[in-house]
């Protein structure tokens, strides 16, 4: 079986400047932060999947967080247009890396805006956070980009975190994971199990039984492992202090390499 592939984006050298909109601005390591995100890269190898390392864009602080960049679905990436102006200029490269790796492209055009961390897939159905950084045009174009190739578009209301894959995502089995302090309709959310901490919200499904979660989560990983999952913990600390988790990290193209 053909290995799985993900986007990654290096941490630049102004990191330290990303944008924060519900946390309190603390200092961030760069040394540490590239560690982490070389071990967090490392743990992607180790586990089945390729990385596709986009080039840099050092005068864009929050280039690491590449998962915001783009939505793909089947074949089809969806270049977004950020929610924050200081990030547009993330998208050529990323453009050049999903084309590269025999994606076609779509892009979201003015008013539009649209952070691909607050698209959550599960199967078909695409949810979309409507909030800060993601308005009703990005939406708009979101359904027209892929619901003709077959995906069902919901609109979830998103003003208590950054992103919706902030407050929720979901397992294997499809369950989703949240930590409800955080989010603003559970109801939406069908199958819904919640988790003691805010970063135990963020899992990345690896394959088989394993997910991807931050190491600052350990009653949520218990909570994991009691139901037959492996936790396979990473240290993003630094990315976490400016707003990210381990989804917004890559972006995993399974549908292209399943």
């Amino acid at each position: 079986m053909p290995r799985q592939k993900a986007l990654v984006r290096r941490p630049g050298p102004r990191l330290a400047e990303g944008l924060v909109t519900h946390v309190e601005p603390a200092d961030v390591d760069l040394d540490l932060a590239v560690e982490q995100w070389d071990a967090y890269v490392a743990t992607l190898h180790a586990h089945g999947w390729d990385t596709v390392e986009v080039a840099p864009a050092d005068d864009c602080p929050d280039a690491v967080f590449v998962e915001d960049t783009v939505v793909v679905y089947k074949n089809v990436a969806l270049i977004t247009r950020p929610g924050a102006p200081s990030r547009r200029d993330e998208t050529p490269a990323v453009e050049q890396a999903v084309a590269g790796v025999g994606c076609s492209v779509n892009w979201v055009w003015e008013p539009g805006t649209l952070d691909g961390g607050d698209v959550l897939k599960i199967g078909d159905t695409l949810y979309v956070g409507r909030g800060g950084r993601t308005n009703a045009a990005g939406v708009q174009q979101l359904r027209a980009a892929f619901e003709p190739l077959g995906a069902r578009v919901v609109t979830v209301p998103v003003s208590k975190v950054l992103h919706l894959k902030s407050a929720v995502t979901a397992l294997p089995d499809g369950t989703f994971v949240g930590h409800l302090p955080l989010l603003e309709t559970p109801s939406l959310f069908g199958r819904l199990l919640p988790v003691p901490e805010e970063s135990g919200a963020h899992v990345v499904l690896l394959g088989g039984d394993r997910l991807l979660m931050a190491a600052s989560a350990p009653k949520s990983a218990e909570l994991f492992a009691d139901l037959g999952y492996s936790p396979v913990p990473v240290d993003i600390s630094e990315f976490e202090k400016l707003e990210g988790c381990v989804t917004c990290l890559s972006v995993r193209l399974r549908e292209l390499y399943a």
